[in-house]
């Protein structure tokens, strides 16, 4: 029979749906105290008195037994419906006992059994139930009795008295279901009536036919045992098969609501505090539905989850059911490391029980105002990950059985391993957002954290700062110390932003920051300060490191998109960055600066077509040896005359040709041309040298030299009459993959020379470690020689430096006879300059050398040009 509702719902019923049911219950408590005094007024007297010295007692003893062997079948997720064998017992009271009897032994036996499972919440409901229960089973069972009088058997109103109760609770629980906010569609609600039914006219047949087969002897009341005891073995057998399908349910449940409260962190932290919160919320009302579906399960008073799925949190303490003392969540945190009843080693479930059990666990067990508890670690690969406790079985008659360890066992497994599933798949989805070294954002999450906030904001700005030290902090004291300097600027970088803020690290030195609804001047500001905070000194072991910073931004107001997202915002910054100079250390972006990225843009995407096109060639400026005037060689620079730009200065495309990679088929190009070019002199008696320039990307390719030789062998050019100029940043850039490339470059016979000498890491130890055979000054102290003494003794110094080294020495930047004559009173070997000749193409330079130099015989017989004038 349907007699309650039992179980607690997963979703915690609103105040409304608890008031509505309460109201509903006690209307029905009314109800049924009233249809029971208006029965028993109506049923005639029954006149057989001394039967209830024994069935009065009898009857109670079979209500409890038919609830202590009832069936509970989920209707919903969290909600059961209990089928008994009360029948059994009523329709033998029907026909036995007056209607005060069968009333008050079904409700000393409900009520009992209530107390006994702790189940008071639904006190009044069922309490009404019962009484209604028993009082239309009477009222059904006179009025069929009257209706037939001799005419049936003299069990039929007993029959349809029983039949009418599991109706009427079939109808009183699907209404209080509804009001509890857990209503069913009628179609699986007539089904479930129609199964009830089905048991219910089973117990009720077999109960009249004991009652019949007992009327006929004492050797009947044998039959009626056996029969019994067989429907009861099939009875248990398939309350055992709905068990087990009840907890195969709980934990495919289980691990489905520990999956779904992993979901809550699947990208990178957001910005917002609130939001943060919120996930946090939702993963504890997770963490608390299952605790509330072990208690059900396992039909328990109380469940503790102690959960720490985070190495670096506390634990976190759920309790489903009745609360813990309040002296017992005072000592929360203490209580893994003290309680006897965490202390266990393994993964198995330990029962305890207060009148077993030692003084410690005794104790504990007391703490927790609980008679007896189940206790399972949860572990996870590396590490404790918690502990579930279950305490008291709600029933009077048992406590825990070998079902219910076995049962919480696999659930803690199955808890274990998703926890531990759960927070390896956290630490992958956090290290795809984040940094390693600093634990800031990367890229990536960058994007993710910012697209809400773009959204949802009228105006934002992404700020770009660059640490513009780093580089030399890495070649003068490594990787290590580089990246301690890296953690110490993203430090700073957080305490100057705060918490909120999206904070990223790009690459290297560069970081992001994310400003939502800031004011230019607020943002000019900010930036400002952050350039300060990562200006000041380092403290690195026991130096003290300088550094400096540049800072650039955009703002979705500047930036030319129709909807600018974080990608749009990060390369406008990075634009504006690159727009800084010494000068202007902090830059916002203006439309104009995208033109320049998109002109770069195009610029790369067109450099092969232009090379192949004859846009871009080679262009040749003379080198003069002092004082004699003889043209030794020249220097070769790349041009570019583009179709749509005009003449585009190598200062703003060789730069983008070495950050895309394509450096090397510059270099390739230039050299090829400057062989070629060689080769026709050598085929007119000429034996003049050709420079080129080398690029940082070029110094760290192993492979160059071999292309090197491949290309003199192909023009059949001697080595020694290629020059290859480099500069000192360029070398110490990376200089134990440059040094190996040079080294074989000297020894294959290629002249090799320092450009801008005196600008960079110039030292005489530095200069003793290279294999150059020259050195060129820059031609910053060779223009300001005129005006500037220092200057001047920077010159001098050079061409004494690279004399006592053997090394030649020239001087770039000649312009005037003044700066010429100075250069040979102090020895200076070779110049170059304006003075001499700009840079011309080749057929300009082919003019050149026939109108400005004479040919004339050397002094090893060979053919030399020498200037006339």
């Amino acid at each position: 029979m349907s007699d309650h509702v039992s179980a607690t719902a997963p979703n915690a019923p609103t105040r409304s749906t608890n008031r509505a049911f309460s109201t509903f219950a006690g209307a029905l408590l009314a109800a049924g105290v009233l249809s029971a005094i208006a029965v028993g007024w109506w049923l005639p007297e029954d006149p057989a008195e001394p039967r209830l010295l024994w069935t009065g007692p009898l009857l109670v003893i079979g209500f409890l037994l038919a609830e202590q062997l009832a069936i509970n079948v989920d209707v919903r997720s969290g909600v059961a419906w209990t089928i008994s064998f009360t029948e059994i017992p009523l329709v033998l009271g029907l026909l036995v006992a007056p209607f005060e009897v069968v009333l008050a032994a079904h409700v000393v036996a409900g009520v009992g059994t209530l107390l006994g499972r702790r189940v008071l919440d639904r006190a009044v409901y069922n309490a009404g139930l019962m009484f209604m229960e028993i009082s239309v089973a009477f009222a059904a069972a006179e009025a069929v009795k009257r209706l037939i009088g001799d005419v049936g058997p003299v069990w039929a109103g007993a029959f349809v008295g029983t039949i009418a109760v599991p109706l009427l609770a079939s109808v009183l629980g699907l209404t209080a279901l509804r009001l509890m906010g857990k209503g069913m569609r009628v179609a699986p609600s007539v089904r479930l009536v129609l199964q009830t039914l089905v048991v219910a006219l089973l117990n009720t047949s077999a109960g009249l036919a004991g009652y019949e087969i007992a009327s006929r002897g004492l050797w009947g009341m044998v039959l009626i045992a056996l029969v019994f005891a067989g429907i009861t073995a099939i009875y248990l057998a398939y309350s055992g098969l709905l068990r087990e399908q009840r907890d195969l349910e709980a934990l495919s449940e289980v691990s489905l609501r520990v999956a779904r409260s992993g979901r809550h962190a699947t990208g990178p932290r957001g910005p917002a505090p609130d939001s943060a919160d919120g996930r946090a919320e939702d993963d504890d009302d997770e963490w608390q539905l299952i605790a509330e579906r072990i208690r059900e399960q396992l039909n328990a008073n109380r469940v503790v989850l102690r959960l720490r799925t985070d190495p670096q949190a506390p634990m976190r303490t759920l309790v489903a059911g009745e609360p813990l003392p309040s002296s017992l969540r005072r000592d929360e945190q203490r209580l893994p490391r003290e309680d006897a009843m965490l202390q266990l080693p393994g993964t198995q479930v330990r029962y305890f029980r207060a009148a077993e059990a030692g003084e410690e666990v005794a104790e504990a067990l007391v703490r927790r105002d609980a008679q007896e508890a189940l206790v399972v670690p949860l572990r996870g690969a590396t590490q404790l990950l918690g502990a579930v406790e279950v305490h008291d079985r709600l029933s009077r008659w048992r406590g825990f059985g070998r079902a219910d360890i076995q049962l919480l066992g696999t659930l803690a497994s199955h808890l274990s391993t998703a926890v531990d599933n759960r927070r390896l798949l956290a630490r992958l989805r956090h290290d795809a957002y984040h940094d390693p070294l600093t634990g800031l954002l990367n890229r990536t999450g960058f994007r993710e954290a910012a697209a809400e906030p773009l959204r949802e904001s009228d105006t934002a700005a992404v700020v770009r700062v660059d640490l513009d030290v780093l580089s030399t902090v890495l070649d003068a004291l490594g990787q290590a110390w580089g990246n301690r300097m890296v953690v110490a600027a993203g430090r700073r970088l957080r305490d100057e932003l705060g918490p909120e803020v999206p904070l990223a690290r790009l690459e290297g030195g560069a970081f992001a920051a994310l400003l939502v609804d800031r004011q230019a001047e607020r943002i000019r500001e900010i930036a400002e300060r952050l350039r300060a905070s990562l200006s000041v000194p380092y403290p690195v072991d026991r130096l003290t490191v300088e550094a400096g910073a540049v800072v650039g931004w955009a703002s979705t107001t500047d930036v030319e998109a129709e909807d600018p997202d974080a990608d749009a915002l990060l390369q406008g910054a990075d634009v504006a960055v690159r727009a800084t100079n010494e000068n202007e250390p902090l830059r916002a972006y203006a439309p104009s600066m995208g033109q320049i990225f998109l002109r770069r843009f195009q610029l790369v995407t067109q450099f092969r077509s232009a090379l192949e096109s004859g846009q871009i060639s080679v262009h040749y400026q003379p080198k003069v040896a002092l004082p004699s005037k003889q043209v030794i060689g020249a220097e070769s620079l790349v041009r570019w005359k583009h179709p749509e730009f005009g003449r585009v200065d190598p200062d703003e495309f060789v730069p983008a040709v070495e950050a895309t990679g394509l450096v090397d088929v510059l270099t390739d190009f230039v050299m090829d041309k400057a062989l070629e070019r060689v080769r026709r002199w050598i085929d007119r008696g000429l034996r003049m040298s050709i420079a080129v320039n080398l690029s940082v990307r070029t110094l760290a390719d192993e492979e160059f030299p071999d292309r090197v030789a491949a290309a003199l062998a192909r023009h059949d050019v001697p080595p020694e009459l290629l020059t290859f100029e480099l500069t000192e940043s360029g070398v110490m850039a990376d200089p134990e993959r440059a040094l190996p490339v040079l080294r074989r470059l000297h020894q294959m016979g290629v002249v090799l020379a320092v450009d801008d000498f005196g600008t960079g890491y110039s030292s005489l130890a530095y200069l003793r470690q290279l294999p150059v055979d020259e050195v060129k000054i820059d031609k910053s102290f060779v223009l300001g020689m005129g005006t500037d003494l220092g200057d001047m003794a920077v010159v001098r110094s050079i061409v004494e430096l690279g004399h006592s080294l053997g090394l030649t020495v020239v001087a770039e930047g000649v312009e005037d006879d003044a700066a010429r004559d100075q250069l040979v009173g102090m020895g200076c070997d070779v110049a170059q300059g304006y003075l001499i000749s700009r840079p011309l193409s080749e057929d300009r330079f082919e003019a050149w050398l026939h109108a400005r130099t004479v040919q004339v015989r050397g002094a090893r017989d060979e053919t030399v040009l020498t200037l006339v004038h």
